[in-house]
């Protein structure tokens, strides 16, 4: 079984202003990114923002994406930075994803999508917010 643990960062509808300032400040390599409109999802938000994008930062990976329900003028900018565990066995993530969002709030169930066998994001007893992705 694989399985990692990478930060998640959500922003206002400035990623793409994030994903260059990080590409000039750490050197970061962009391994991944894509657009709503270039989606199948491409209604969840504004055709010219960043749905997902994976940054290689030294060894580490990041994740980024503008966050549609998070309005640009949201005056609590907290909370922007989520886990994301990914592994490549379904029952294990079922069982991560139930211990997680024990006694905290599921805010996207554990389905299948176009990009993965199964994900699911919760915020878990602690206010600590986990994105779970079987490849």
């Amino acid at each position: 079984m694989n399985l990692s643990v990478n930060p998640y960062l959500t922003f206002h509808g400035n990623c793409r202003e994030a994903i260059e300032f990080y590409k000039n400040t750490l050197n970061a390599q962009v391994e991944f990114l894509q657009t709503f409109g270039e989606s199948p999802m491409s209604d969840m938000g504004p055709a010219d923002h960043i749905m997902h994008c994976t940054l290689k930062v030294g060894d580490s990976l990041v994740m980024l994406s503008d966050d549609p329900s998070r309005a640009e003028d949201d005056s609590n900018r907290n909370g922007n930075i989520s886990l994301a565990i990914t592994l490549n066995n379904s029952e294990q993530a079922k069982e991560i994803f139930n211990h997680l969002s024990r006694n905290g709030s599921i805010l996207m169930p554990l389905e299948k999508t176009y990009w993965a066998e199964i994900f699911g994001m919760v915020t878990d007893q602690f206010g600590v917010k986990w994105m779970v992705n079987c490849e």
